[in-house]
């Protein structure tokens, strides 16, 4: 006898699954329904109040800590309004041109806000364990960023970033011990990578080393040597060497100036 329930092909078990997903998820014509309109508005009302309120109080600390940021941010809204005005005396289109210098005010203000949270974060970042792996992971752009490749009990580290320049080593921590990590690691790495070019920095402010603010910066202007293919394959092979390496465990971000070291160390050794 035949079981007419495995008679159904798979091309109509897909048309009936997406019929059953089409119909839950809209109504008429395949338009949304009301209330997924509604849902999706309200969640896009909250995701904007959050990001207001997160704005407010960064705006807030770094008012406290720099006493500079307000007068720089009226400075150039004002500034550039005012610019904007005289310049349209000379046309008649003062009043033209008076909204758009207000604009472009506004717009400075906020890069100038923007850059010296950077700035306070970075300086409060640079010389604590795992502020390069906390700078490395916050980085715009298509960068493959593995964290703590190698490290040791005493929170050094080395990162390792995958971009178009080719294999880039990232070393913080005492410039001593993470000079042996780099070329161990560098070592490994160029069993994996053939004729890929591996470029290794130290994290530091003494000649030779790249700044924690200057990190993205200096990455970007590396030279492009291969395409995103080519990084593609480039991260299959070194997630094995990854695996088998066991990498240090990192705290997440930099740690506080005040944590205790000890404790951490013994954590990592435990590990």
């Amino acid at each position: 006898m035949i079981d007419t329930g495995r008679v159904i092909t798979a091309h109509g078990q897909g048309r009936i699954l997406r019929s059953m997903a089409n119909g839950s998820k809209s109504g008429k014509a395949g338009k949304p329904s009301k209330e997924a309109k509604a849902a999706a508005k309200a969640a896009r009302r909250q995701a904007s109040k959050e990001r207001r309120t997160q704005l407010w109080q960064a705006f807030q600390m770094q008012r406290k800590e720099d006493k500079l940021l307000l007068p720089l941010m009226l400075g150039t809204l004002v500034g550039l309004a005012v610019v904007f005005f005289l310049v349209g005396l000379i046309w008649g289109l003062q009043w033209f041109l008076l909204p758009i210098g207000l604009l472009l005010g506004v717009l400075g203000a906020f890069i100038i806000f923007g850059r010296r949270v950077q700035k306070t974060v970075y300086g409060k970042a640079e010389g604590q364990a795992g502020a390069a792996a906390w700078a490395l992971d916050n980085m715009q752009g298509s960068w493959r960023v593995t964290s703590a490749v190698a490290g040791t009990t005493q929170l050094d580290a080395v990162h390792r970033v995958i971009g178009r320049p080719g294999v880039i080593l990232v070393a913080e921590g005492s410039p001593q011990r993470v000079k042996s990590l780099l070329a161990q690691e560098k070592k490994k790495t160029a069993r994996l990578v053939g004729d890929t070019p591996i470029y290794d920095i130290v994290i530091g402010n003494d000649e030779g080393q790249v700044p924690l603010s200057q990190l993205q910066k200096h990455l970007n202007k590396l030279p492009k040597n291969i395409d995103t293919k080519r990084m593609d394959a480039i991260e299959s092979r070194l997630a094995a060497l990854s695996g088998r390496g066991g990498g240090a465990a990192l705290p997440k971000g930099p740690m506080p100036g005040g944590a205790k070291m000890r404790g951490v160390q013994r954590t990592i050794r435990r590990r």
